[in-house]
């Protein structure tokens, strides 16, 4: 089985042009096939029922004769290419004929009658020997003049009929290799013509290397399939080259990132232990102080790292944005400035708890770090449980409309004055949007009247009722007891 698949391979062309030409040259083979077989029965048919025709009118015209008592021994030659005409009593016994000696062919003809009901049949003789072997269309016609029975037999040799299909047949049998080889010629040159940009973009795909990421290959002219091939890989070769540039410059800015916490915790040990009396406690505080950023910095690289390697989607458990709000505005008893909660209603969807607590708590942070006199966290359903949205706004200085994509770049901070201690490491709206899409859902800095505002949409779905129900840690709580949810006076609830 396995040597018969292998031979089967190798009848099979290897190339794509190869193969076209291939079936280009079967599918000529058939229709020739297919219509010189339809040819060569058509005409043969036409000419045998020609042939027919005009020996079986032979034959009634020497009947007619005979019905008229005008029937000589000796037949004048029959017109319009009939060979040989004899007229025969009800016992075979020859009476007229157009030729001497008929006697042999008035004994093979005797054979055919016509049957009963009609007056006249025929029959295609194969070989006759009388005839010398020809093959001829004999007809016989019935005749009663004066009450007597006579058979009257026209037979024409069919030389000419197959001598003419005989042409036709070499004809075909003898042009048909040529036409089968045109066709695969034509098929291996259009082909050929057709996939030479595919060779050039093959080659060019070929030449891009780590380094020459910005190469592209030749875009043909026109909306074919090759042209829209060669601008997909295109297309393909951009997102790579953005994706490279945005890894190597997340490399660049995450090593640049750790090396001034890891200079400063070096320099602050080597000066503690060169000074007099061994390391002092003001000096073991500040490098624990940078360690520990240092230890949050590798920490939020780490999940960034795994949200980029994990597939967007829903899942987890059942969640209410509300319910986190609170919380949030909870674990912070006494923030900058003021945080308030807005929500009417809980608002259920499906998630995994801990990163949707984080992306709360990293817009919380960003908005705190902003705020001139106070920050508000909203949560609802957008529309008949379509959408989970959640906001959080500040009346900070807000984002300039064209920074608005950008400050979820990583390592990104819009004021370079503000020093890495009160700005953070640029990392927190990367986490929160990373998250966001982890969730099927989107992260926006969005156009406010004051400050800035920050909106997370998640898809809902089936979410709600799954919320409600009784088998999440994070479920969603009734809303008479969120109603009832009363925090200190740096934050609250606001109905």
């Amino acid at each position: 089985m396995a040597e018969r698949t292998r031979r089967r391979a190798r009848l099979i062309p290897a190339t794509v042009r190869g193969r076209a030409a291939a079936a280009a040259a079967l599918a000529m083979a058939l229709v020739l096939a297919v219509g010189g077989s339809w040819l060569y029965t058509v005409l043969r048919a036409n000419l045998l029922d020609t042939t027919n025709g005009r020996t079986e009118l032979t034959a009634r015209e020497v009947a007619a004769r005979a019905e008229a008592g005008e029937l000589p021994e000796q037949l004048p030659a029959p017109r319009s290419g009939v060979d040989v005409v004899l007229v025969l009593d009800a016992r075979g016994t020859l009476l007229a004929a157009t030729r001497p000696s008929a006697g042999p062919l008035a004994a093979e003809f005797s054979r055919l009658r016509p049957d009963p009901g009609r007056d006249s049949a025929s029959r295609i003789l194969d070989g006759s020997h009388a005839m010398g072997g020809q093959r001829g269309d004999l007809v016989v016609v019935r005749t009663s003049p004066a009450g007597q029975e006579r058979y009257v037999y026209a037979m024409t040799v069919l030389g000419d009929v197959d001598g003419a299909t005989h042409a036709i047949a070499v004809g075909l049998l003898a042009g048909a290799p040529p036409l089968v080889a045109l066709a695969a010629a034509i098929a291996w040159a259009v082909t050929g013509a057709a996939l030479r940009p595919v060779t050039v973009i093959r080659r060019e795909l070929a030449a891009v290397r780590a380094d020459e990421l910005d190469r592209r290959v030749p875009e043909p002219a026109g909306e074919d399939e090759v042209a829209l091939l060669a601008r997909t890989v295109n297309g393909t070769l951009d997102r790579l080259e953005q994706t490279v540039a945005r890894q190597r410059q997340f490399v660049a800015d995450a090593s640049h990132e750790l090396r001034n916490p890891v200079a400063s915790v070096r320099s602050q040990l080597e000066v503690a232990l060169a000074a007099p009396g061994g390391p002092t406690v003001a000096a073991v505080g500040a490098a624990l102080e940078d360690t520990v950023r240092l230890q949050r910095i590798a920490a939020d690289l780490l999940l960034l790292a795994r949200l980029d390697a994990r597939a967007p989607g829903g899942g987890g458990e059942p969640v209410d944005l509300a319910l986190l709000a609170a919380e949030e505005a909870a674990r912070r008893p006494a923030p900058r400035v003021p945080l308030r909660v807005e929500a009417e209603a809980p608002v259920p969807l499906r998630g995994r708890t801990g990163q949707l607590e984080r992306l709360l708590a990293n817009l919380v942070d960003n908005a705190l770090r902003h705020a001139a006199g106070q920050v508000v966290l909203r949560a609802r359903l957008d529309g008949p449980g379509r959408q989970a949205v959640l906001e959080v706004a500040d009346d900070g200085p807000g984002i300039p409309e064209e920074q608005r994509e950008r400050v979820f770049e990583r390592f990104v901070r819009l004021d370079a004055a503000r020093d890495r201690e009160s700005g953070g490491s640029g990392l927190g709206l990367a986490i929160a949007r990373e998250i966001a899409h982890a969730h099927g859902g989107t992260l926006r800095a969005e156009a406010a009247t004051r400050g800035a505002l920050l909106v997370a949409r998640f898809p809902v779905g089936d979410a709600a009722d799954g919320a409600r129900g009784s088998g999440g840690v994070r479920q969603a709580m009734p809303e008479e007891s969120f109603r009832s949810l009363r925090f200190p006076s740096a934050g609250g609830v606001h109905h």
